[in-house]
């Protein structure tokens, strides 16, 4: 499988990769994003970045299964939110009137702000 690449970086198989660049070492360099491993990875070109990517995202898997353990994925599909007490407040109370839970309050008003912001 390739890794593509996008406006939000690298990504393969579930992993999303950064992108950066040091000009004084000449390489650009990166690191799997949103996980707890250390994982990081570096190239010389755009080619070779993304070889590398790859080969960290493989690498990285094989490691895991290597040590019977279960490989740290990101976006996993749930994240805790502290909104304060005042806006916790008037959510659960928006949640309450429309007959909804928290979660789906929460969750709808966030794709609605992302969708808008896709839109632009």
């Amino acid at each position: 499988m390739t890794a593509g690449l996008d406006h939000d970086g690298l990504s393969c198989k579930g992993y999303v990769g950064s992108l950066a660049y040091s000009a004084e070492d000449g390489v650009f360099h990166g690191r799997l994003e949103f996980i707890r491993d250390l994982v990081t990875y570096e190239g010389t070109d755009a080619a070779s970045l993304r070889a590398a990517f790859e080969g960290a995202v493989d690498d990285y898997l094989a490691l895991c299964a290597e040590e019977g353990r279960a490989p740290d994925t990101p976006f996993k599909g749930s994240f805790n939110v502290r909104p304060g007490p005042d806006l916790h407040r008037r959510a659960m109370l928006a949640a309450r009137r429309k007959g909804i839970s928290l979660n789906v309050l929460v969750r709808d008003a966030l794709r609605a702000h992302l969708d808008r912001e896709a839109d632009r």
